[in-house]
């Protein structure tokens, strides 16, 4: 099996997965518990965690409330940006790009679903809104310290975006490695571990920066 098949197997698993675990998720919590205020959370670490349904209709932490149809835009978007980027073959041969990429495009589907509508939702208050369909993302985790954070409820598709973000982040500090076939291009030295070993002629052998 080629690398290219291999990494688009991993990602598409990948991206297929989290995205179903995501809206897996929404949908029990919210045939458990109802829109938002119809049952009370469920707490399980008082004060600290508990499980309560919530519609969001911006984007990421209730960021740009009302804004959900540029949000949706912007997904679908991203979408054609990460397929772009699988289809270049250094990302093939990058484990921890491809991890990455999956977890952003799952992400970004389980929340492209809502914001399409497609749940099938509708408003139950206020009155003003009540009976219209509800364009909005599904969120149940809220995590909180008394005094210090109310962290604004989300779901698993955000979680899954941050991860991807911090993954990125690390692959984008941590330093560029040769592979172990690739020829040093500094005169032996590689920049990830101990000089390399010249021979020369007559079966002498010296360490770079060392005259013969």
């Amino acid at each position: 099996m080629s690398a290219a098949v291999k990494a688009w197997a991993a990602f598409g698993l990948l991206a297929v997965l989290t995205a179903t675990l995501d809206l897996v998720s929404k949908e029990i919590l919210f045939d458990s518990l109802g829109m938002p205020g119809e049952k009370p959370g469920i707490e399980l670490l008082p004060g600290v965690l508990s499980l309560e349904t919530n519609l969001n209709e911006g984007a990421l932490f209730g960021l740009g409330q009302g804004m959900g149809v540029l949000f949706a835009s912007i997904s679908v978007v991203a979408i054609l940006g990460i397929l772009l980027m699988m289809s270049r073959f250094s990302t093939h041969l990058d484990g921890r790009l491809i991890g990455a990429l999956g977890l952003i495009c799952g992400g970004i589907i389980g929340n492209l679903y809502d914001r399409l509508g497609l749940p099938g939702l509708v408003w139950h208050e206020p009155p003003a809104r009540a009976g219209l369909p509800v364009i909005a993302v599904r969120d149940w985790i809220h995590f909180r310290l008394q005094g210090i954070i109310d962290w604004p409820v989300f779901n698993l598709a955000d979680s899954w975006l941050v991860l991807g973000a911090a993954v990125l982040l690390w692959i984008s500090l941590r330093p560029t490695r040769l592979p172990p076939d690739e020829p040093p291009s500094d005169g032996g030295v590689r920049p990830d571990g101990p000089p390399a070993v010249i021979m020369k002629p007559h079966g002498r052998t010296v360490m770079p920066g060392i005259l013969p």
